[in-house]
């Protein structure tokens, strides 16, 4: 598992920087307000930097489950925007335990006190964790019918970013659509864009209430 690709992070956080700031005394409604401003504003930035566009899940089964060059599907259920940059030359996961190596990139998209983030911050490189890992993070989901969970093997980054060894449920949602493969050919391993709100988010967003921008690769453990 290679290089991830950082197709929009630096055109989109040039001009993303001066946003609403969260503290302690606000209430939870209105965090979550300033949420769905972020992630709108976000969504606006995408638009302007890279002509994104946002289609229903309708839409998105009607296409055989993929997304056009840019094109964002929005869960409703969840609030969860995705892209699918790669799907995978290999099947989508059936019932059972699967391990995959991932790595991603992890993006603020609001300022939050709370943690000490910024807009457009890379949270695991400016928390000072990123740097010290050269391999990918490994998770282990199982699947049994409709319902996905998953944690992480070992040491890894999110980890020791978040203090958590639960797979956000964010980054399950793909897995229901990727087909993912054992390769060392990073042209072949799926990719996906997420907008990810902080209740399908790591434990730290959800404590937070914040949302993040993700680019996350996922590969089969050989």
């Amino acid at each position: 598992m290679k290089k991830i690709h950082l197709l929009i992070l630096f055109a989109v956080c040039a001009g993303f920087f001066v946003f609403q700031s969260c503290d302690n005394t606000k209430t939870y409604a209105e965090m979550e307000e300033e949420e769905r401003d972020a992630i709108n504003r976000f969504k606006n930035e995408l638009t302007d930097s890279i002509g994104a566009t946002f289609i229903s899940e309708d839409q998105f089964l009607a296409q055989d489950s993929t997304t056009g060059a840019n094109e964002f599907v929005l869960f409703d259920e969840t609030g969860v925007y995705m892209n699918i940059v790669t799907r995978g030359d290999g099947e989508v996961l059936g019932e059972g335990t699967h391990n995959i190596l991932t790595r991603f990139v992890e993006i603020a998209l609001s300022n939050n006190d709370q943690v000490g983030c910024s807009v457009g911050d890379t949270l695991a490189i400016n928390w000072g964790v990123y740097s010290s890992y050269s391999q990918p993070d490994e998770i282990r989901v199982m699947i049994s019918g409709s319902s996905y969970s998953g944690s992480f093997v070992g040491n890894s980054v999110i980890y020791d970013t978040h203090n958590s060894v639960a797979v956000p449920s964010g980054w399950l949602l793909p897995l229901r659509y990727l087909k993912l493969v054992r390769t060392t050919d990073s042209e072949k391993i799926s990719r996906v864009r997420l907008i990810v709100p902080h209740s399908e988010g790591t434990s730290t967003a959800i404590s937070a209430v914040y949302p993040c921008y993700y680019e996350i690769t996922y590969d089969l453990v050989k």
